[in-house]
Parts: C-alpha cells; structure tokens; sequence
C-alpha cells in the first residue's frame, strides 16, 4: 500500500493510523494478551518468505520472466513467494503511469502486464514442484473506481455524505473507493474469489490494511479455504490480537522494524529491544507467527533503502530477525543489495548486478531451517535473555528445543565492545556458526564484537 503524506504528520502518526502498516510503534496502547486457536498447515514449521515485485523485478515485468528466477530463489533457501498484487489495475484516477497495484480493477483476473491467469498459474506450478509455496496479496479495503463491484453492487461501497464513492477517509489514496463490510453480499463474493483463486493453485494470501474488515469474516475464510487445503493467511496489521485468535497465522512486526532502525541510527539501544521481546512473549501466544523483515515494498518505496536507514548494521540485525521468533522476510533484491527506492506506479527495474548479499542470506536461511530450535511458532524455542555487564550495547539471548540450542550475541552500537555474559546452565561445547570452530562456553577470555558485530554458536 503506497504510504500517506497529510501535512506534516510524522512516520509514528501514520502508521498509528494503519496506513502501510498499523503499527503501535511510539504509543503507549498496550495489548492484552489473548489466546489461539488457529491450526497453521505442516510446511511452515521453519519457512523464509520472499516478496515478489513483479513489475520491477525483471526489464520484461511479467510472470514468465519472473518465473526463470525460481531455480534461484530455490537455490537461495526460500520457502514461500508472496506475489505484490497480481490484479488488473483500475485506469480511474489512476496514479502516475502504470497505477498502484493496490487499486483492484477485477479480484479474479490478473494485470495483463504481467500475463494471464494461465500465465501465473504457470508460475505456481513450476513453485510448487521446486517445493515451494505461493501467497497472493489480497486488498479487501477497497477497489479502483472501475471495478466492474461499482456498477452491479454500488451498496458494498462506503459513501459520503452526498452518496457519492469516497476513497479512504483520512487518507490520499485518491485512485481507491471503500468497501462497505456490513454487507454479507461483499462477504460472500470475497469468500467466492479467494476460493477461486485456492482452487488454482495458491497456498494463501497475504491480506492488505485489514484494519476495516470484521475479524469473523477472516475466521470463516481461514475454515473454508482450509477446507479445500491448509492455507498460510498473512495480515498486514499489528495491533488488538483478535484478528489472531483463529483468521490469521501471522501478523507483522511493524514496531520492531521500525525499532531496529531507531537502533541502528543511535537513537535507541539493545535494551529497548529485548525489552520488546519481552513484551511480545507477555501478549502474543508462541503458537502465533510474526513477520519479521528489514525492509518491504512499503518501507523500500516510501521510507529510504535498508543502506540509507539502517546503514553498516544490515547483517547484525539480519542475524536477529533469522534467529529470534518469527518468520523472516526478504523484498526482492534485498539478496542483491538492492540501493534504491524502487519507485511505485512507474516501471524502475532492479539492478541485479549491483552486488551480491546471497551467501550470507543463503546462509542464515540454513542456520534457521538446520536447528530446530530457530523454527516457528512452538515448533522452535522460546526466546531466553543472557544477562551480560552491557545491556544496553550487546543483545545476548538463546533458544532452545529438544537437544538443540542456539546462542546469539549481536553488538548494536557502531563501536567495537567488550562484555561478559552470564552463561550459567548452558555451558558446554558449541560449533561457532560463521568461523565453523569448535569452542567451550563460557570463553576463558572476555567476549569481544567488531563493530554491528555478531556471533552465533549452536549446540
């Protein structure tokens, strides 16, 4: 979803508002913890998710070109593909040249830029039979001004006060008009057009700005599209944990992203950050899935590149999102070191060649899926803290699960450090992951990080 600029509101005040994201990130709303009933399906125990940008990912920007990268991702350790919306794009009030993906023209049909059905569902099998997964992104806030919905159901649609189509209020999202979702007809269609597209071959959806839809619709949805095949459902939300309890697998951590970020440019410590494990282990039952992610087509577009925002500290942070719990996320040509905001309704391709990130991704990916205990949900292990003499410096955690055991130190200031950890209870002999050594814990020397430096050790 392409972000809002009203006036002079900060970053924190949107995505308060849930525009790119719904994020409680710099509010002081609590959650309540809540409870879990959803079932999430077998293959998902330990998967990395990939966002796939269609339009920019090839100088073609179609699903067959796209489709001779799968060999790679393959290659790379990725599990699921979440395709950016593959829709017709409504022409109304249509933004800049090519239009927002988001603005939906027709929810069972695809952008004939991109291909036809038979096109993408070329793609998912060829995903399919590298043992792979696909999430089609689903917009059910709203649709373009063209959606043949305006014409043969105009009661779905929300309206001003003249009666007239409105587009979201408070927001600039000038090329959408919103749904009304007090009409069971809408419901019914939804329901009607995700099976369709699950019947061709899609393994879920990840839900665009659900904040405006009833969370029993997503539990109907997740029990009748699971009826057909066990679905992965993805909302684009972080806030009340009702959309949890049985519609969805998996939320985002818009707060923690933005924390990292707030670290990594000195103005908030380590601290503050296992402080935020902790109280996510307080709210979020194990059971539930968090994506995690550097960077997304939102935050690529609209916020700055991971090296303008994050600068030298990529890889520690990388480190974090692979080995705490959560699902992590990589966005096209992340892989690649991809150094530039991909622009939203024009063509601006990526430049693969511009460097290569794909061996230490390739390798995080195997560290995550060859230790049981960095797997998701209460297939891995809860997150331990490791007190150490410099809390606000050095992260030091572990987890734990079955006869496996992952130690993680991360430096998160852009000065080397020096700590000493308390290991008491977890000693013994450990593999150094990226040196490949043998070593004993606790060492007989003080702990020492380079710069945004990292260890990993595993048991």
């Amino acid at each position: 979803m392409e972000k809002v600029i009203v006036g002079l509101l900060t970053v924190f005040m949107v995505l308060a508002l849930g525009i790119g994201g719904c994020s409680f990130f710099g509010k002081k709303k609590e959650l309540k913890p809540f409870t879990s009933e959803v079932v999430h399906p077998d293959w998902t125990k330990d998967i990395v998710m990939y966002e796939v940008n269609v339009r920019q990912y090839t100088n073609e920007g179609t699903f067959a070109a796209f489709a001779e990268h799968l060999p790679r991702l393959k290659s790379l350790g990725i599990d699921v593909l979440w395709f950016m919306p593959t829709f017709p794009i409504g022409v109304v009030n249509r933004k800049g040249e090519l239009g927002s993906y988001y603005s939906v023209k027709d929810f069972m049909d695809v952008n004939p830029e991109f291909g036809t059905v038979d096109d993408l569902k070329d793609v998912i099998d060829k995903t399919h039979e590298l043992g792979m997964y696909v999430l089609l992104d689903w917009v059910p806030n709203h649709t373009s001004w063209d959606n043949q919905l305006t014409i043969d159901h105009p009661d779905w649609y929300a309206k001003d006060s003249n009666g007239k189509f409105t587009p979201p209020i408070g927001t600039d999202w000038t090329d959408v008009i919103q749904l009304d979702w007090s009409q069971k007809g809408l419901q019914d269609y939804m329901i009607d057009a995700m099976k369709f597209w699950v019947n061709l071959g899609v393994d879920g959806f990840r839900v665009d700005h659900p904040h405006n839809t009833p969370k029993e619709f997503w539990e109907r949805a997740k029990a009748e599209l699971s009826a057909i095949k066990p679905v992965l459902m993805l909302a684009e939300h972080e806030g009340p944990g009702f959309f949890m309890e049985k519609g969805f697998d998996m939320n985002y951590a818009w707060e923690l992203h933005h924390m990292m970020n707030s670290v990594a440019q000195g103005k908030d410590s380590a601290n503050a950050i296992m402080k935020y494990f902790k109280r996510e282990q307080a709210v979020y039952p194990q059971k539930v899935y968090r994506l995690m992610f550097l960077t997304n087509h939102d935050e690529n577009s609209w916020a700055g590149t991971i090296d303008s925002l994050m600068g030298d500290a990529q890889k520690v942070f990388a480190n974090l999102i692979f080995t705490a719990p959560g699902v992590p996320l990589i966005y096209s040509g992340q892989e690649t070191c991809l150094d530039k905001k991909l622009k939203f309704f024009v063509r601006d391709t990526i430049e693969w060649d511009a460097c290569d990130l794909t061996p230490f991704y390739t390798s995080l990916i195997k560290l995550k899926k060859n230790n049981k205990a960095l797997w998701n949900g209460e297939s891995g292990g809860q997150m331990v803290t490791i007190k150490t003499d410099n809390k606000n410096k050095v992260l030091a955690f572990y987890r734990e699960k079955d006869e496996n055991r992952v130690v993680v130190f991360l430096n998160l200031t852009k000065k080397s450090v020096s700590f000493k950890p308390v290991l008491k209870g977890i000693e013994g002999e450990y593999t150094d992951y990226y040196a490949g050594e043998k070593v004993s814990l606790p060492l007989s020397v003080k702990y020492t990080l380079d710069p945004w430096g990292y260890r990993v050790y595993v048991k």
